[in-house]
């Protein structure tokens, strides 16, 4: 029998690791022992296992967006049904497999050197880094039509596009507003990838490229809109709140700023691959994370920007806030 896949599960299959390494680690800590007898806090769990509070709350949170754990008035509890499986003194304990997995795991990351031997380049950092922009690419081009289509751009002029990556976003905008022209600010090496896009769709003279890093150099100016797409969950507060401030200088006033994120429900398990996004950024950043309409309306205040709203929500990473540079 053939199995028939879509590009949406064989993206899923891509990512399917995240969910069964969210569960492994819970079962390496014993955390649904913990919370069989009741649920508890933060603070109880983390003290508990020794644990990081903020690395637990990303991963409990994750959890109970899966349905292993149960999330209510800011504690955790293992769900009545799953003692029985996931506690150590379960009669019908799985934790014995689970843990055989946790070993199984190191060993199947090494299939690809077992198959082929050690791969020439591997870990290279440019090689890195375009799979990473061409990731973004794949990602994003199904959904960017849709995504300008609900920022109705049609009265801008000067559209700034901050870690615009491969360009697909700032493609989409010039398309379709025609006497638009962008500015795409991202890192050098990456300026020079969204350049081939950019020539290969013959809008070369509509886009300006400029190089730069958005953590330590000020933005370009003079722009009525500014799109920050796929960014803020690479930062944390106060990174946010200063990267809010230099977008703020370089628009006009009256501008609008527009956020494309993850948008979380205000307990964090919701939606289901937010939560499981934040973990992604635990491991893989410094402060990152996905947050809250709350916390990303108070940031941009922060930063001098009034009128916070949630344009839509969304379930894929497709959640958009806006905000103005008052007038």
């Amino acid at each position: 029998m053939t199995t028939t896949h879509t590009p949406e599960s064989l993206a899923a299959l891509a990512r399917g690791f995240q969910e069964t390494r969210v569960f492994l680690t819970a079962a390496e800590l014993d955390l649904f022992t913990l919370l069989a007898d009741g649920p508890l806090s933060l603070e109880e769990a983390a003290a508990a296992r020794g644990a990081s509070p903020r690395a637990l709350a990303i991963l409990l949170d994750a959890l109970a967006a899966t349905g292993l754990l149960e999330k209510e008035g800011g504690k955790w509890r293992t769900p009545a049904a799953l003692v029985p499986f996931l506690s150590s003194r379960g009669e019908r304990s799985l934790l014995p497999l689970a843990l055989h997995s946790v070993n199984l795991w190191d060993r199947w990351s090494r299939l690809t050197e077992v198959v082929a031997g050690p791969r020439p380049g591997a870990g290279d950092r440019e090689a890195s880094t375009r799979a990473f922009i061409g990731a973004m690419n794949v990602i994003a081009a199904p959904q960017a039509d849709g995504i300008v289509g609900v920022v109705e751009p049609g009265a801008a002029r000067r559209l700034l596009d901050v870690g615009g990556g491969p360009a697909t976003y700032t493609l989409a905008f010039v398309r379709a507003v025609p006497g638009l022209r962008a500015t795409l600010f991202d890192l050098p090496s990456v300026v020079e990838m969204a350049r081939e896009n950019v020539a290969a769709a013959g809008l070369l003279d509509r886009v300006d490229l400029v190089a730069g890093d958005l953590r330590t150099d000020p933005l370009p100016g003079g722009h009525d809109l500014a799109f920050v797409s796929a960014i803020v969950h690479m930062l944390g507060p106060s990174g946010n709140v200063a990267l809010f401030r230099k977008v703020h200088d370089a628009l006009v006033p009256g501008g609008r700023i527009v956020l494309r994120d993850h948008v979380m429900s205000p307990d964090r398990t919701a939606p289901r691959a937010g939560a499981l996004f934040a973990v992604n950024m635990l491991v893989g950043t410094e402060e990152g994370g996905t947050f809250t309409f709350e916390e990303l309306a108070g940031w941009l205040a922060e930063a001098g920007f009034e009128r916070a709203r949630l344009v839509r929500g969304g379930e894929r990473m497709d959640a958009l806030v806006e905000a103005f540079r008052p007038g």
